[in-house]
């Protein structure tokens, strides 16, 4: 772990929120059964301080289904993060952690669903599910919270103040009705915390993968409205994080200016990498919130996607974030 950065044990748990209106506690896990892929992300984000949590819960099923749940709860601590059946557990501190979700999801045949929500939860087929993800990992964490004020974080201080995020072996299950999906595969997961804003991210573009063989992808190409690009993250390679020096992407877009296939080139200060990536069901959510008179949105598409780095293939998850400004989107087509 760089000086730049501590991370304690007790940085697994909740901290004490600071008094930013819009401070963020949150818990975001992946997890993807290595032979059926089915798997998908939940997250549980604390806004304490608002007085609601933001539950999420995306699942991304065999026959191209996505089943889906959403929801802003309201909470009074941020001591634990539990938000309508959604929970996270810390079975052991930065080695097993254990995500569940118990309750009502949507099941949706046409993810284009989700492109209207008021649409969406009027009309959306409606089942029981359950879920349980176990994270159990020996492998390092990456990122914790800066020593000084001079250091760089991941996301930039107006999204989270601390972050940190890890690579891991993931067992449980997916139910959802009266099917049932045994999970034996991989995932990564990461904890935030600190003042955020979705609109506060301008262009962002973030991959996340678990191979079979140890290896691991965390890797974030992030642009600020002047302009301004920066690459961060890192790759996991024999047990060990080689920081991002350079990131390039190159997307491949549909007619909804959605990605369909990636290729990113990573530079560490030992290595040069190619990884190539395809989607596979792509989520497109959207994130709204007032300011004053105005009203602000971010165009988010959250895809299913398998990864290919040297011949070795596996599932992950691709996020793209952009802000949406006098109804264009600011990222496309970078």
């Amino acid at each position: 772990m760089s000086d730049d950065f501590r991370l304690l044990p007790s940085d697994e748990f909740a901290h004490t929120p600071d008094a930013a209106v819009n401070y963020n506690e949150s818990i975001y896990t992946n997890a993807f059964d290595r032979k059926t892929g089915v798997g998908g992300w939940m997250r549980v984000g604390n806004r304490v301080n608002e007085g609601y949590a933001e539950k999420s819960v995306v699942l991304y099923l065999p026959d191209g289904r996505i089943a889906c749940a959403f929801g802003r709860p309201s909470i009074s601590t941020n001591a634990v993060f539990d938000a309508d059946g959604l929970k996270v557990d810390i079975v052991e501190p930065f080695r097993h952690l254990r995500h569940s979700y118990v309750g009502e999801i949507m099941v949706l045949s046409d993810r284009n669903m989700l492109r209207d929500p008021s649409t969406l939860f009027e009309k959306a087929d409606r089942a029981q599910a359950d879920i349980v993800w176990d994270h159990k990992s020996a492998w390092p964490l990456h990122g914790g919270e800066p020593t000084r004020d001079d250091v760089r974080t991941m996301y930039g201080r107006d999204f989270s103040r601390g972050h940190f995020n890890q690579h891991s072996v993931v067992t449980g299950h997916v139910v959802i009705g009266d099917e049932r999906w045994e999970v034996d595969g991989f995932g990564w997961r990461d904890h935030s915390w600190g003042p955020r804003y979705w609109q506060n991210l301008f262009i962002h573009r973030l991959f996340m993968a678990t191979w079979p063989s140890g290896r691991g992808a965390s890797l974030l190409k992030i642009f600020s409205p002047d302009g301004i690009g920066r690459s961060e993250g890192a790759l996991l390679i024999d047990g060990e994080y080689h920081d991002v020096m350079d990131l390039s992407v190159v997307t491949d877009w549909d007619d909804n200016k959605e990605p369909t296939r990636i290729g990113i080139a990573v530079r560490t200060a030992t290595r040069s990498e190619r990884i190539d990536i395809e989607i596979v069901t792509a989520a497109p959510l959207r994130n709204r919130r007032k300011d004053g008179d105005v009203t602000l949105m971010s165009r988010i598409v959250e895809a299913n996607a398998r990864y290919r780095w040297d011949g070795e293939e596996c599932w992950g998850m691709v996020e793209y974030i952009e802000r949406v400004d006098d109804g264009r989107l600011v990222g496309w087509p970078i």
